[in-house]
């Protein structure tokens, strides 16, 4: 369903070890963003009902039943710049997406479009 790049992976670990709590990482989709739908990931301490589990590279993911079909095939990746780094994702489903690259849409759904900011 996801996969997490090496370089992510180390990120996120790195991230999770000073995150109190943090059991797992929780990726998602919501409505909202320029496009239609925007993307969710941050830390959560317990899984909830209707989530699928995965592990990549020794971390816990939990991903919720209504985002599974967005993020199929999705890929995420963490780069280092000399402006900074940050995570990017690759999702193939997505066939519009934001200049931010934080929001977009799909063949079959538009979700909830917003102004940007």
């Amino acid at each position: 369903m996801i996969t997490l790049t090496e370089s992510a992976g180390n990120k996120i670990k790195e991230m999770m070890a000073s995150e109190e709590g943090a059991a797992f990482l929780r990726v998602g989709v919501k409505d909202g963003g320029c496009s239609g739908f925007s993307y969710g990931m941050g830390f959560d301490g317990e899984k909830r009902e209707g989530d699928t589990e995965l592990s990549q590279h020794g971390i816990p993911i939990v991903v919720d039943t209504e985002s599974q079909r967005f993020l199929k095939g999705t890929v995420i990746d963490y780069k280092e710049s000399m402006m900074g780094g940050g995570f990017t994702i690759n999702n193939p489903n997505a066939t519009n997406t934001c200049g931010c690259g934080s929001s977009f849409r799909t063949a079959e759904a538009e979700g909830t479009p917003q102004e940007c900011d």
